[in-house]
C-alpha cells in the first residue's frame, strides 16, 4: 500500500501505529490482579518528564497495523482488551473498538483525556496529565481516576481532577515508579486522612512483569 493510502487508513482508525500487544496481569488500579490483553498505541504529545514509554511518543516508529489484524490476535488472550499508549486517543478508536466488540471482547483505555472520546468503552482508567488537562466528556464518564504522585503538589492536582469526575468515579493516587520510595509514605498518610482516595500500586512491576 502507498504511503498516502496508509496514512489516510490511519487517519480514519482503519490502521493504528501498533507499539505492541502482549498478555499479562493488569497491574494498577481497580482491575489490578486480572488477566488482561493490552493493546499499546503510538502517538503522544502529552509529554510527561517522568513517562516510563517515551519510546511510544514518536508514531512513526510504529508500524500502522491493519485494525482487524490487531482485533483477532487479541480475541486469541483474553476477553478483556486495555487499550492504552502513548496517548490512544490521539487516534479515532471507533472502528478498532467496534472490531474489539464483534468479537465479545470487553474494552478498557487507560488515557489522559486530553483529545476527543472515541471508541465504544466499557471501563475508562482517566489520568490526567498537568501539561494537557482532559476534555469533556472523559472527565465525567470516567469509572477510574488514577493520578500519579511525583511530588507534593500532584495531590493538589489529584483534588481539582476529583472535582470533574462523576460521584461514582473510583479515585487511585499512585506514586511515580521513580520516586515511589519518597512519596508512598505520603500517599498513605493522605489516603488514610481523605478515605474517597485509594492507593494504587504498579504490581506487575513488583512481580517483574510486563
Amino acid at each position: 500500500m502507498e504511503k498516502a493510502a496508509v496514512l489516510a487508513q490511519v487517519e480514519q482508525g482503519l490502521m493504528l501505529p501498533l507499539m505492541e500487544a502482549f498478555y499479562t496481569i493488569q497491574g494498577e488500579g481497580y482491575h489490578k490482579g486480572t488477566a488482561a490483553y493490552f493493546i499499546r498505541v503510538g502517538g503522544c504529545d502529552v509529554g510527561c518528564h517522568w513517562c516510563d514509554v517515551k519510546e511510544s511518543w514518536n508514531a512513526e516508529t510504529h508500524p500502522p497495523t491493519d485494525i482487524h489484524t490487531i482485533a483477532d490476535e487479541a480475541a486469541r488472550y483474553s476477553d478483556t482488551i486495555v487499550i492504552t499508549g502513548g496517548e490512544p486517543l490521539t487516534w479515532d478508536m471507533g472502528p478498532l473498538t467496534e472490531q474489539l466488540k464483534k468479537r465479545g471482547l470487553k474494552i478498557h483505555i487507560e488515557t489522559s483525556g486530553a483529545y476527543p472520546l472515541t471508541g465504544v468503552w466499557d471501563w475508562i482508567c482517566l489520568s490526567p496529565k498537568k501539561n494537557k488537562l482532559p476534555i469533556e466528556p472523559a472527565p465525567s464518564r470516567a469509572d477510574e481516576l488514577k493520578v500519579i504522585i511525583y511530588n507534593r503538589h500532584d495531590l493538589v492536582f489529584a483534588e481539582q481532577q476529583a472535582e470533574k469526575v462523576s460521584d461514582s468515579c473510583l479515585l487511585y493516587l499512585q506514586p511515580e515508579w521513580s520516586v515511589r520510595e519518597k512519596v508512598t509514605p505520603m500517599i498513605v498518610d493522605y489516603v488514610m486522612e481523605n478515605p474517597k482516595w485509594r492507593v494504587s500500586l504498579q504490581t506487575h512491576k513488583y512481580l517483574n512483569i510486563p
